[in-house]
């Protein structure tokens, strides 16, 4: 256990100390809280995405803009880590930040349901009129709040994780954790499909309405409860935040200037950031086409549709389960992360491949296989961000870090339903122009291979630790 260099005149530290390493049931317990953000995304990128683009006939490029606003809040995540460094709420550094965007994206996501359905009425009624584009900018709105209070939620919960964790048992953490993310999309495929299994591609909208409401009122309720079991309490038992560093250079002294000194000392963090935003939109481009594609290209009614995440979400599970715990230790973080990229870029062909063939099995198979390859990537790449965070500033870090991604899924929203649109513009057949978000995809792996061969995890701890040491002896201007 890394204790650092404190003083033992005071009780809190030396209780600190005396905390007990992370048990096997307690990383199960958290990875609950990444099974309700599994289940979320899954309403939000899948049911909605799909509902506004085939049902309600919404441009595949303003309904994925609209969900991609929650992505692009995403500077404030830096921001949310920082003040979970410094400023404790109820006692706790990073808790209570977690419970109250909890509260708020799960009741945010209800009320984005209900404009959606007024954007789809304007639209039917009226066509773009200034009203449609009025709702469609509300939407829009909501979702931004909707990630203003995912950032809130998500960014101090992985902090946490570090708070939790030591080096030797934080490839494990990451592996169950990120699991629970893909069980919680698995089960929302499942609790989605279930509830939506009497939808078919000609139900009247009043019926559509009233199932997809009932499902934003259970669903999210459920999640908000899952949050709750999966936070109480760890913190107090099990957080190193007091520990990790001298009591003096404790991060609540380091205001949000001087961390983002320290977060940008080392070139290595841009290195990474550019890597991760890369990596990000290649691997979640598919995220706002693949329903639409199951049910243009293949013929599949919503039901099955939503069932196209299980498949991918399976995959991913076992490739998460299987890395943490086998290839990791045998390749190494970085060789792990490119073997994951060079998959996935494979297993985009086939996906292509299957347009061709019209078969939904073997869509469904192609997704295991890509999620398998996601699941690889996912574990290399967490523990390499985990590792590229200096413990001091942990939740400004874990910030620039969720930053990346959440700029990177935005985009990747946007830019699969504008990839989408260009391909109708110009083959005008749906296959060819889905295959056109697919290969764009596999060209991204590609290059994030190349990029993550410049990663070096020793000159940015050095370059942290040093930066670190001068903001606290005030040296950097």
């Amino acid at each position: 256990m890394a204790t650092g260099n404190i003083s033992h005149s005071t009780s809190a530290p030396d209780q600190e100390t005396l905390k007990p390493r992370i048990d096997l049931a307690t990383m199960f317990r958290l990875g609950l809280f990444q099974m309700g953000l599994g289940i979320m995304s899954l309403l939000t990128l899948g049911v909605l995405n799909r509902v506004m683009i085939e049902e309600l006939r919404v441009p595949a490029l303003i309904a994925a803009g609209a969900i991609a606003m929650h992505q692009f809040v995403s500077p404030t995540r830096i921001w949310f880590g920082q003040m979970s460094d410094s400023k404790p709420l109820w006692g706790h550094h990073r808790s209570g930040y977690v419970w109250i965007g909890a509260a708020l994206f799960t009741a945010i996501s209800f009320i984005a349901v209900q404009i959606v359905w007024q954007l789809g009425s304007s639209l039917k009624a009226t066509g773009w009129s200034p009203t449609t584009y009025l709702w469609a900018g509300v939407l829009a709105l909501a979702f931004g709040v909707y990630g203003l209070a995912l950032s809130l939620s998500s960014t101090p919960f992985a902090a946490l994780l570090v708070d939790v964790s030591d080096e030797d048992n934080r490839p494990k953490l990451v592996s169950i954790v990120w699991s629970m993310l893909m069980v919680g999309i698995i089960v929302g495929a499942i609790i989605s499909s279930g509830l939506l299994k009497q939808i078919t591609l000609d139900t009247p909208i009043e019926q559509l309405q009233a199932s997809v409401n009932r499902l934003f009122v259970i669903v999210p309720a459920i999640v908000l409860v899952l949050c709750g079991i999966a936070t109480v309490g760890v913190e107090k038992k099990y957080s190193r935040f007091g520990t990790r560093s001298n009591i003096g250079d404790r991060d609540d002294q380091i205001g949000l200037g001087e961390a983002l000194r320290v977060l940008t000392a080392s070139r290595q963090t841009g290195i990474f950031f550019t890597f991760l935003l890369v990596m990000s939109i290649s691997l979640f481009m598919q995220d706002a086409v693949m329903e639409p594609y199951g049910g243009e290209v293949f013929g599949m009614p919503i039901s099955e549709t939503t069932q196209l995440n299980a498949f991918f979400g399976m995959g991913t599970l076992m490739g998460i389960a299987a890395t943490g715990f086998l290839v990791v230790p045998r390749l190494g973080k970085q060789n792990t992360t490119k073997l994951g990229c060079i998959c996935a870029a494979v297993c985009l062909g086939l996906i292509i491949l299957a347009g061709f063939t019209e078969k939904p099995e073997m869509l469904m198979g192609s997704l295991l296989l890509y999620g398998l390859a996601s699941g690889i990537i996912t574990t290399g790449a967490i523990s390499l961000m985990l590792d590229l965070t200096a413990a001091e500033t942990a939740g400004t870090f874990i910030g620039a870090w969720g930053l990346a991604q959440a700029i990177a899924r935005g985009l990747s929203t946007v830019s699969g339903g504008a990839v989408l649109d260009v391909g109708r513009f110009l083959f005008g057949t749906p296959v060819l122009s889905y295959a056109l978000v697919f290969a764009t995809q596999a060209a991204g792996m590609i290059l994030a291979v190349f990029l993550l061969r410049r990663v070096n995890i020793h000159e940015f701890r050095q370059n942290a630790k040093d930066a670190i040491a001068a903001v606290m002896a005030g040296e950097l201007d």
